[in-house]
């Protein structure tokens, strides 16, 4: 059976369904989603690009911040015995990131690289059964690797692009209140449409509990999974850190005339693809092929961790988050070869931190949990986000 008939048959005895179920069967129904029928989604014979796919800096730096949260760890310092230190990964696919940030660990600070338990999240099971060989040399290091995270963590979680690509319910405030967008069959054909019907009780009580307001016309993404998600995951920290890196806003400016028309958007080789005026939206298009995605709601995402017990570290944009860690001096040490690598260093840090770019739209949020509030390197711009 393909993905658009599961749909179909699912329509067929349900009725019309929430975009959100429709989603969600679409990037992560096992065997026949978007992510589960590839261990790589992104890069240049992928869809889409992110930080990752530049080269190791990225996971270079990530493991300078690891490095430092571990030894803001009491069990994490030098002689303190075998407890060590989780370093957890949610939605870590093939497992490229973690590689280079064991790659510079171990280069680099070799204790900490000796204290960590590596703990990979996928969902995916081709992508994590592409982990060992995408780790190589350390792939001892693995503790676990599986659909849900380790259930008590000392140490860090960490994702990257994680929150933006969990299901959302799509709502418009119409001149008769709020609806909540649905996926139907198309009469005569074998396609998907849109029409609106009740808010569904799970999108309500997230719109109550965030007091979100829409104006007649607007249409906009609530995504309850990624508040649930959050909460779980600090509940699951009894001492360390939580480290998402995302595109989003603040929730005044994503629920404003500014995204009057909602932010969800396609990615399929290289193309974004949103509404428009004439045919189909584009997730309707051939489900299971291409990614959907919806900017996250940064208030949302700090209101619920906090909410869970942790300490706001900072929020900013990945550009100040990476100057924190020393990207400029990385970049120059390695620019003292002169080599290729050094020339392709440069570039990634330029595509990392320019403005209108990763570096901009891409926000960093670090939260605290049994640790107090500690000066880590990457936030020393604390609240620079734009």
């Amino acid at each position: 059976m393909t993905l658009p008939e599961v749909i179909r048959d699912r329509i067929g005895q349900a009725g019309p369904i929430p975009f959100a179920e429709y989603a969600a069967l679409a990037l992560y129904h096992p065997g026949l989603g978007y992510y589960a029928r590839a261990d790589q989604r992104s890069g240049r014979a992928g869809d889409f690009y992110t930080s990752v796919d530049l080269g190791p800096l990225f996971g270079r730096l990530l493991a300078r911040q690891f490095g430092e949260m571990w030894r803001l760890l009491p069990a994490g310092r030098e002689g303190a015995g075998p407890d060590g230190f989780d370093l957890v990964e949610a939605a870590a696919g093939n497992g490229r990131l973690a590689r280079d940030v064991l790659d510079a660990a171990a280069r680099d600070d070799p204790p900490f690289y000796d204290a960590i338990r590596l703990h990979l999240v996928e969902a995916s099971e081709a992508a994590r059964a592409a982990q060992p060989s995408t780790l190589g040399r350390h792939a001892a290091r693995l503790a676990s690797s599986g659909p849900d995270p380790p259930p008590r963590v000392r140490g860090v979680i960490f994702a990257n692009e994680l929150l933006d690509a969990l299901p959302p319910h799509v709502l418009v405030m119409t001149g008769r209140g709020l609806r909540e967008v649905y996926v139907d069959t198309a009469a005569g054909s074998d396609g998907f449409v849109e029409c609106l019907g009740p808010v569904s009780a799970r999108a309500r009580q997230h719109v109550d509990r965030q007091k979100i307001a829409l104006e007649p016309g607007w249409r906009a993404e609530v995504t309850p999974d990624a508040v649930d998600w959050v909460a779980r995951a600090v509940a699951s920290i009894d001492e360390g850190f939580l480290l998402l890196i995302d595109y989003g806003h603040e929730a005044h400016e994503l629920y404003s005339a500014t995204h009057a028309a909602g932010t969800l958007t396609t990615f399929r080789d290289h193309r974004a693809g949103t509404a428009g005026d004439d045919g189909p939206a584009p997730w309707l298009i051939d489900p299971g092929a291409c990614d959907i995605t919806a900017h996250v709601d940064l208030t949302a995402v700090r209101g619920a961790a906090e909410r869970a017990a942790a300490e706001t570290l900072g929020v900013l944009d990945q550009t100040y988050f990476l100057l924190g860690l020393g990207a400029l001096e990385a970049v120059d040490d390695t620019a003292a070869t002169g080599s290729v690598a050094a020339l392709r260093a440069r570039l990634a840090l330029k595509t990392l931190l320019v403005p209108g770019g990763l570096g901009s739209t891409h926000k960093v949020l670090i939260f605290g949990v049994g640790v107090g509030r500690p000066s880590i390197a990457g936030c020393s711009y604390r609240l620079r986000a734009t």
